[in-house]
Formats: structure tokens, sequence, C-alpha cells
């Protein structure tokens, strides 16, 4: 049992809420209730899962001593000797031969999409994690491949609004959780993280003030020109939900000075969820019922 419980910390399950992005193409097309497709991303959503799992336990292999200088990452099952590297390893490896031949089995076009999950994350474990801002650029691309693939799998135009605000909002999250992270470990940051060191707290604030803004711009204009909101026009409705959404991100960051763990936000904060439930069920009558 303590085996298992050790593996399932090593996969993140409270992460994997970042895996609902696969969902918003379904969402904006309107095949929210379409049966069949539905359960085809709902599959696409469960591969991101196993892929991103084995994705943090390889992460976690390489980092282990990194992680055991961190206040809250020390206590990860690698970083806490809780379980051996090798059967880590194992686990990693059979998480990525199902998603992968599970992808392949639905799309051809799917299965790439998550290869080039899979490889981005590995450069990323590998390297490109050390350097600065291009490190948050590599896991806003994650962000966008599973927003992309979403609407891949069913066969759905790409909206190019919809690749832009996911990079934003990817972007605002990775440099708010940097922020965090570069604050908590104070002078031991670059112990955790080589790229911190080149981070201030004064220039991530600039660019989640840039990020922040451009990403409330970004989805008002979706609502007011694109496509999808000339069809919906009361689409427009949504965007005081986002704009709270934001600034209510905001605020967790610079007064309760949370940041370092989105998955975590999305789970436990209750004003958060609200207006997430609010937007999904104002969108989701806008575009399947109005």
């Amino acid at each position: 049992m303590k085996q298992l419980t050790a593996v399932l910390q090593l996969i993140r399950p409270k992460q994997w809420t970042k895996n609902l992005v696969v969902f918003a193409g379904l969402m904006f097309t309107g095949s929210f209730f379409n049966l069949e497709l539905f359960l085809r991303v709902s599959q696409a959503f469960v591969i991101f899962c196993l892929a991103a799992g084995a994705i943090y336990i390889l992460n976690d292999i390489k980092d282990t001593e990194s992680d055991q200088q961190h206040p809250e990452k020390k206590k990860r099952p690698l970083a806490a000797k809780k379980i051996k590297p090798r059967t880590a390893l194992i686990v990693s490896m059979f998480l990525l031969l199902v998603s992968l031949g599970w992808s392949f089995l639905i799309a051809p076009i799917f299965f790439y999409s998550v290869l080039g999950y899979i490889l981005l994350n590995f450069a990323y474990t590998w390297g490109l994690k050390n350097h600065v801002i291009l490190d948050v650029f590599i896991v806003t691309c994650g962000f966008v491949i599973r927003a992309a693939a979403g609407a891949w799998i069913i066969e759905a135009p790409i909206s190019p609004w919809l690749l832009i605000v996911t990079t934003l909002l990817a972007l605002f999250l990775g440099f708010a959780k940097r922020r965090h992270e570069l604050i908590t470990m104070g002078d031991h940051a670059t112990k955790h993280r080589k790229s911190l060191g080149e981070y201030s707290p004064e220039l991530l604030d600039q660019f989640m003030s840039v990020v922040a803004s451009s990403t409330i711009i970004a989805y008002s204009l979706y609502a007011f020109t694109s496509t999808t909101a000339q069809e919906y026009h009361y689409l427009m409705l949504t965007i005081p939900f986002v704009i709270y959404g934001i600034l209510r991100y905001l605020y967790l960051v610079y007064q309760r000075n949370l940041g370092g763990a989105p998955e975590l936000i999305l789970l436990r904060d209750k004003p958060l969820i609200t207006v997430i439930l609010l937007w999904v069920l104002t969108v989701g009558f806008i575009i399947h019922l109005g």
C-alpha cells in the first residue's frame, strides 16, 4: 500500500486539472453534448493525464536533489526516499507506452500531438527549464498542444483565438508560479531552479501585469469579434467572469502568497471555483442552448 500511495503521489493527480484544456474546442464548437465527441475528448483527457504522470516521474527522478532543498517538494516520494528510482522509472515507461499506444489507436494526428507533448517536456526536463523566459514559454506550449489536440481529435477547426487566449493564460500562470518559487526559496532559489537566478520579483510583476492585461483584452476581442461571437452575440456576457477570475488570482498571488501550485488553487479557492463554474455554465448556455 505504501508503494501504491507513493506511485499515486508521483503521478500527481491533483495537477491533472491542467489537462481539462482539451475540452475547450469541444465547448466552443457547440458539441459538448455530442456523446460520441465527448467520449473521444474524454479519452484525450485520460491519455494526457497518463503522459503527464510519466513526465512528472522523470522530472522528479532528475530533480531529486534539488527537490530536497524545496520546502514543499522535499515531501515528494523520490525526494523523501519513499520509492526507489528504478521502480519510478518502470512506472514512467509503462505510462508512456500506454499513452502513446492508446493515442495511436485513436488518430495519427492525435498521436503526433501526444508525442510532441512528451518530447517537448523531455527537452524541458533535460535543459530548457534552465533558460530564463524560455522555461515558461515551453510550459505554455504544452497547454497550447493540449488545447489543439482537443480540437484535432474531434476534427474541428482550430480557432486562432483559442491558441492566443490559451497562450496568454498559461504565461500568466507560469510567471505567477516563478514568482512564488523565487520568493519562497529566497537565497536558495537557484539551487532549486537555475533560471530563477535570472528573475526578480519586480521583473515577474511586470511580466504578470502585461500578460494579465493582454489576456483580458484578447478574450474580450474574441467575445466581440470572433466567428463564434458573430453567431452567439451574448458571448460578451462572459467577459466579467474572466476579468474577475484573473483579478482573483492576482489577489491570491499578492495577498495570500499563493501561485506556486495553480492546480491546488483551482481545487481549493471557493470564489475562483465559483466564477469558473459560472463561466462554464454561461458559455454552455449561450452556445449550446442559446
